[in-house]
């Protein structure tokens, strides 16, 4: 035998892995734990998180969306549905304003299309529903996410800015 089979003998027989990796699982067992208690503790998110849609409203009450229709014709998918008509002043607005959630696969080509950022896509990761037809979001259900999440989208949004 040679030099080389003894001290590898010599591991084997002295359990030497059994101790090294012994040492590693004790190393990180007395480390503090990277996981998170998570109804009751979250994680960070990034600005450029992609959740739940929202329609933004301007701070005066108008709604953003001024029916170009680019979000429609960029989605990937197909889950945006857009209607519009033209108002008394000349200006164009949204009658319906559709998302398929079921369709959509969050590519957040639809935000970065939005010329006046009428369609968010916010922070809410939170939102299961029990039936299918409660993912398919009308213009209300939009609009009500935008209002509820605007200030933190206002201020994804305005981090992001030096990026776009």
């Amino acid at each position: 035998m040679t030099q080389i089979d003894y001290t590898r003998a010599a591991k084997y027989f002295l359990l030497a892995d059994f101790f090294s990796a012994m040492k590693l699982g004790m190393k990180y067992f007395f480390r503090p734990k990277a996981t998170v208690n998570y109804p009751h503790e979250k994680g960070p998110l990034s600005p450029r998180f992609r959740g739940e849609h929202a329609l933004r409203r301007y701070p005066n009450g108008e709604e953003r969306c001024i029916a170009c229709k680019l979000c429609e014709a960029i989605c990937p998918a197909q889950a945006i549905t857009i209607d519009a008509e033209a108002r008394e002043d000349g200006s164009r607005r949204t009658t319906r304003y559709d998302i398929d959630m079921t369709k959509c696969i969050y590519c957040g080509y639809c935000q970065e299309a939005c010329p006046v950022d009428a369609i968010v896509e916010g922070p809410n990761f939170e939102y299961a529903t029990e039936t299918r037809e409660e993912l398919f979001y009308d213009k209300q259900k939009l609009l009500e996410n935008g209002e509820r999440w605007e200030a933190e989208i206002a201020r994804n949004l305005e981090i992001d800015a030096p990026y776009r």
